[in-house]
């Protein structure tokens, strides 16, 4: 399968700070590639040096088959963590000529940003200022340059920053149909419950280095035995007693089990149906959510790695 991205053992140190710590992966043709983990793990900063905006120390880095250079930076739409339009700008301005900067005509730029703003239901607004609209619409006003140029890798840093669900959902419809047009996407987040349902593939980053790899369905089977979930008569506020759970919680399906590293299904079954308070009608593995997978193989939470990242750029700075 092609690849058009290529990251091969890269690292990248700021001062005595490892960034990213022999990180590699490869991203295919016609894919929705997900770079998740916590903030301060290295993701953006591995985003910057595919884009060749820093330079890795070590490693190499190839998009379709060679170095970047401006030829292969004009097929690319990107969307930094840190947004920014011209405030004092009208919208269709703003847009037309970030178009022409991305080598459309003024006549191409103008259509497809009339187009784009009927699509993110904006168009109304294409001759407000931008810093007339609220956060949501500049952030929909940010994608809509991105994708402007019909670029045919799209690489989004936090996409779903400073939109609500409704705007969410706009956006994620978007990008499944330029993956069906055969656009190649790469997004980076914190928020993994947002990617579930769109990512082909993905790797897991912690702390600079990466944890897992692969396809999203192959990895979400592979951790299954973390999470059970029963139905049946009892008293289920006991479980917590039982040894093995890490946490219960109830769900539409019954009571939901994340069991403890070393702790397995047939453990549990056993252990409540030998319990007197308790009677099982249905006790079945769980397909456990990507934020249940970093925990499993992370050996923290997302909040704990975040938490910790802070903590190491307050000494760095003291």
């Amino acid at each position: 399968m092609q690849h058009i991205i290529s990251v091969q053992n890269v690292i990248k140190n700021y001062g005595t700070h490892r960034a990213v710590d022999d990180v590699s992966f490869d991203v295919r043709a016609g894919e929705i590639f997900a770079m998740l983990g916590p903030n301060g793990a290295g993701k953006s900063s591995t985003i910057r040096m595919i884009l060749d905006i820093i330079r890795p120390d070590s490693g190499t880095i190839q998009v379709m088959g060679s170095k970047i250079n401006e030829k292969t930076k004009d097929i690319i739409g990107y969307l930094p963590e840190e947004r920014g339009l011209y405030k004092d700008v009208k919208v269709i301005d703003v847009m037309v000529y970030i178009g022409t900067l991305k080598g459309l005509s003024n006549a191409e730029a103008r259509k497809r940003s009339m187009a784009l703003l009927e699509q993110l239901e904006l168009a109304e607004n294409a001759n407000q200022k931008v810093k007339e609209l609220s956060k949501g619409m500049q952030q929909k006003i940010q994608f809509a340059v991105t994708i402007l140029h019909e670029p045919q890798i799209i690489i989004i840093d936090e996409p779903f920053s400073g939109l609500d669900p409704v705007n969410t959902r706009m956006i994620k419809d978007i990008l499944l149909q330029l993956r069906e047009k055969g656009t190649v996407i790469i997004m980076s987040t914190h928020q993994m419950h947002q990617v579930e349902e769109m990512a082909d593939r993905l790797m897991m980053i912690n702390r600079g280095r990466r944890v897992l790899y692969g396809e999203v369905s192959d990895i979400r089977r592979q951790y299954a035995e973390h999470a059970v979930v029963i139905e049946g008569e009892g008293n289920w506020e006991a479980l917590p007693g039982v040894s093995g759970i890490r946490k219960d919680q109830n769900s539409r399906d019954g009571i939901l089990l994340y069991l403890e590293q070393g702790t397995t299904p047939d453990d549990i079954m056993g252990e409540i149906a030998r319990s007197t308070q308790h009677r099982i009608d249905r006790f079945q593995l769980a397909l456990p959510s990507l934020t249940d997978v970093f925990i499993a193989s992370a050996g923290e939470s997302i909040e704990e790695a975040e938490r910790q990242h802070q903590e190491q750029k307050e000494v760095t700075h003291v």
